[in-house]
């Protein structure tokens, strides 16, 4: 009985140790992950699984202040005259809001486009909601940084 009563409570403390990772933690750190699977399927131009990524009503606000849908940033992806070499994201941080996770972060997307190179670098704010127990974003942000 007291063997019992000592495996229940190192179970109980390991469950609300500090550094347990909670069912809200484990969806912020699954949607970081989505966040990088975002970069180099944009980098490969894999359209399939940004498909995956995005929700089918997704709205994008682009780096220049463009509005996209869904259909319109999947044809800037293929777009034969864009060559991505650099698609990286850093300072990603996320926190779950109702049903929805919102993650912030910096991004830096280097290439060349229509014969010219670009070097971006800019803040977004990307809003992923739980569609049919899957992730998918369905608002994205961009803002440049000029500096």
């Amino acid at each position: 009985m007291k063997m019992a009563g000592i495996a229940l409570f190192v179970c109980t403390a390991l469950l609300v140790m500090p550094g347990q990772e909670s069912s809200a933690d484990g969806a912020v750190t699954k949607v970081i992950a989505l966040e990088h699977a975002w970069n180099q399927a944009e980098l490969r131009k894999d359209t399939k699984a940004l498909d995956a990524l995005f929700d089918n009503a997704l709205i994008y606000v682009d780096y220049d202040g463009s509005l996209k849908n869904k259909t319109e940033f999947l044809a800037r992806v293929r777009d034969a005259s864009a060559h991505p070499e650099l698609e990286v994201t850093d300072s990603m941080t996320g926190f779950k809001v109702g049903d929805a996770i919102i993650v912030t972060g910096i991004y830096v997307a280097r290439g060349m486009e229509h014969g010219r190179p670009y070097l971006r670098r800019g803040r977004f704010v990307d809003t992923w909601v739980s569609k049919d127990g899957n992730w998918v974003c369905a608002i994205s942000q961009s803002t440049p940084i000029l500096r």
